[in-house]
């Protein structure tokens, strides 16, 4: 029984297709049947396999793909409904003539690899730093009287660090955990979790996609490039000098991470994901587009991932006293005159007010032990 479903499969695909099934007819009454032919091994085979490998019909789509068939009738709506299987490739330079084939080698012998390479040359590049160069900065135990951040930007940061620390974690399962999770897990264990975090995936794209554009809007003018900014960029902000280099509100390396982290592969990753969850109108969604926009969304969240890794370990314990800006919404003068002298100034001068919020009130300053 478990070798004739594939059969039947089979015969029902090249039917849909315009193939024609011939079946063996029956001897003529009363003449004598020639020999049955002596039957290969195929239906032991097939059947071997099932019992091994449970669920693996790799054998009726490779008669698929051998039989030449491309396109069959079906009744159902929508464009590519009677494709069974890619004929061509869709990616320059993939030796293979399948386009699926083509978008899996890709997704297999490029981006999980390479993607995963980078991921890990970041984490560690960051811990190496942390450890040769520490914490930067003075511990701050004046009274915090400027107002560094809103509560609305405080807000909308938090709502967009969150959904994006989900949407990392989710994506790095779904992608790599295979690799690291599943031998640990078990595959039972292993596909729930993938599945609730494909769910909470979905969930989360769109708190991400609102806030970020919540921030460009609030954040792009204090963001757009000042002259000042090449200076800082030239002396690399001081990472490796200690010394201090005059900024803005934000500096250089900020700005970057808005422009480019944000912006550009924020507005790539949520445009793409849009295509992958079919909520572009007007769009056929065939194979070929959501495997362009697979990739696209797949090579965006590894360059952002690696660019937001720097800003979260800079936000908390990279430099002291960033993380309590965000999470209060005030600094100290000395804070603001050390890290972003230029915006100090201006606060100084009146043409900042240190009070944004309306009913903002100055808040003391959390003292942090001496090392």
């Amino acid at each position: 029984m478990r070798g004739l479903i594939p059969k039947l499969l089979l015969a029902v695909a090249l039917a849909g297709a315009g193939v024609p099934v011939l079946a063996q007819s029956a001897p003529p009454a009363g003449s004598i049947a020639p020999a049955a032919p002596a039957q290969p091994r195929a239906d032991e085979t097939n059947a071997e396999r099932a019992r091994s490998q449970p669920g693996n019909n790799a054998p009726l789509w490779r008669a698929v793909r051998e039989s030449g068939v491309v396109e069959g009738t079906t009744t159902l709506p929508g464009v590519e409904k009677g494709v069974l299987i890619q004929r061509f490739t869709q990616y320059p330079g993939s030796a293979h003539t399948n386009a699926g084939e083509a978008w899996r080698q890709v997704r297999n012998r490029w981006l999980i690899p390479y993607g995963g390479a980078l991921l890990l040359v970041v984490v560690v590049a960051i811990g190496l730093f942390y450890w040769r160069r520490g914490p930067m900065g003075h511990d701050d135990h004046a009274p915090a009287t400027i107002e560094r951040f809103t509560p609305l930007e405080r807000a909308a940061h938090w709502v967009n660090a969150g959904a994006f620390c989900l949407l990392a974690i989710s994506g790095i399962v779904m992608a790599f955990g295979k690799f690291f999770l599943l031998p640990v897990l078990g595959t039972a264990l292993f596909g729930w979790l993938t599945y609730a975090l494909k769910t909470a995936h979905n969930f989360a794209g769109p708190a991400f996609a609102v806030s970020m554009l919540v921030m460009l809007l609030m954040f792009a003018r204090d963001n757009w490039p000042k002259a000042w900014d090449l200076q800082w960029a030239l002396k690399g902000g001081g990472l490796f000098t200690g010394r201090h280099v005059p900024s803005h509100r934000f500096n250089a390396g900020e700005k970057t991470l808005f422009w480019v982290g944000m912006f550009w592969l924020g507005l790539t990753v949520v445009g793409s994901g849009l295509v992958l969850d079919k909520l572009i109108p007007d769009m056929d969604y065939t194979r070929g587009q959501m495997q362009v926009a697979h990739l696209v969304h797949a090579v965006s969240t590894i360059l952002m991932m690696c660019l937001f890794l720097g800003h979260i370990y800079m936000g908390s314990i990279g430099v002291k006293g960033a993380y309590r800006a965000m999470r209060s919404g005030y600094v100290s003068e000395d804070w603001a005159r050390e890290h972003h002298e230029l915006w100090y100034d201006d606060v100084k001068a009146g043409k900042i007010p240190a009070q944004r919020s309306g009913a903002a009130t100055p808040r003391p300053t959390i003292a942090t032990p001496r090392a």
